[in-house]
């Protein structure tokens, strides 16, 4: 539970310049560097999205590679929360958003798409066979269309079609807001509190790092459900949502977006990286600044990050419990719960 008197005493450690190891005593063991290849995921999609990227990465294949491959699958799931079976922006259409990033600083992105299956691999097309970064809208559409990906139908799935007339009912295009009545989910800004106390959310990030040392990685998202039509997110963002530097490390960031992209999260957390810090430290002290600038805001959305360095280590950090990650190397092949910066549920 919220405990408002904890929660001031925190925030003014904070602004008193506390250390990040201080504030976050208790945290988990980070994972030390270990053997190439690895792939991690965000939540718990991502136990079956790291298997075909793993497929890929244990063969010697590129990152590049396993994180399109891996998300992928999650776009071809029929859920509320990746692909075209995804819940729709408040004017009842589904619209997507992804972005890849290699090794060598290259990278693509798309926005505000509709009716194409597969984001990411436009995304990845966009980078390779044009002079831009991010196309969008029509554009991105028009794009897609060129390079020979299907247009799918507009209809949508039996999931997403319920949850949109519940929310016709409930929210009447009322301003955005966290339901506080049902805390089902229903709130316009993804991921919101579930009644089991986990996080409803709409992105897949997967980040690789192969036998040939190269680091990758990917993001894709509906964005936020019910969302204004028009409104993107972080997730295609690189630097908000994925940032690569293979001098370093990498990051992607699930979570309500608009946070996400006043810190230029993911570049961020490997700033900090680049600066000496462990990802789990870099992680976490993103998390903090971000709750510096919410304030009391901060316990009703959640943000999370998830970070590998060139050498393996991997560390996350969220601001509520729920947030979890799928790890899998040559060993271990695990769902983990990431630490987080309030403690109680």
């Amino acid at each position: 539970m919220f405990n408002r008197r904890s929660f001031v005493k925190r925030l003014g450690m904070l602004t008193a310049g506390a250390s990040v190891q201080s504030l976050a005593a208790g945290v988990e063991k980070p994972f030390l560097p270990t053997k190439a290849p690895i792939v991690i995921s965000t939540w718990d999609a991502g136990l079956e999205a790291n298997v075909p990227a793993w497929a890929i990465l244990e063969k010697g294949g590129h990152a590049l590679d396993a994180v399109e491959q891996g998300v992928r699958l999650t776009e071809d799931s029929i859920n509320c929360c990746v692909g075209l079976g995804a819940n729709p922006d408040r004017d009842g259409h589904v619209t997507l958003d992804a972005c890849i990033m290699d090794h060598e600083h290259n990278c693509g992105a798309v926005a505000f798409l509709e009716r194409i299956k597969h984001p990411i691999s436009v995304a990845r097309r966009v980078m390779e066979k044009t002079p831009h970064v991010m196309l969008v809208g029509e554009g991105a559409q028009q794009f897609a269309l060129s390079e020979g990906f299907p247009l799918e139908s507009s209809k949508l799935s039996p999931a997403a079609e319920a949850a949109y007339a519940n929310w016709l009912q409930q929210s009447q295009y009322k301003s955005p807001t966290i339901n506080r009545e049902n805390n089902q989910g229903h709130g316009p800004f993804a991921p919101n509190r579930l009644a089991n106390g986990e996080w409803n959310h709409d992105t897949i990030g997967m980040l690789a790092l192969d036998k040939q040392g190269n680091l990758s990685g990917s993001c894709t998202t509906s964005g936020a459900g019910f969302k204004m039509r028009g409104r993107i997110g972080d997730s295609p963002i690189i630097g908000a949502g994925l940032f690569v530097d293979n001098e370093v490390g990498a990051c992607v960031a699930t979570g309500q977006g608009e946070d996400v992209i006043r810190v230029a999260g993911a570049s961020t957390v490997v700033g900090l990286m680049r600066a000496g810090k462990t990802p789990q430290q870099a992680c976490a002290e993103v998390i903090q600044r971000i709750i510096k600038i919410k304030k009391d805001r901060a316990k009703d959305i959640q943000v999370a990050f998830l970070a590998i360095s060139n050498r393996g280590e991997v560390g996350s950090f969220a601001i509520h419990p729920g947030f979890s990650f799928a790890y899998r190397d040559s060993n271990r092949n695990e769902l983990i719960k990431a630490s987080s910066w309030f403690k109680v549920s």
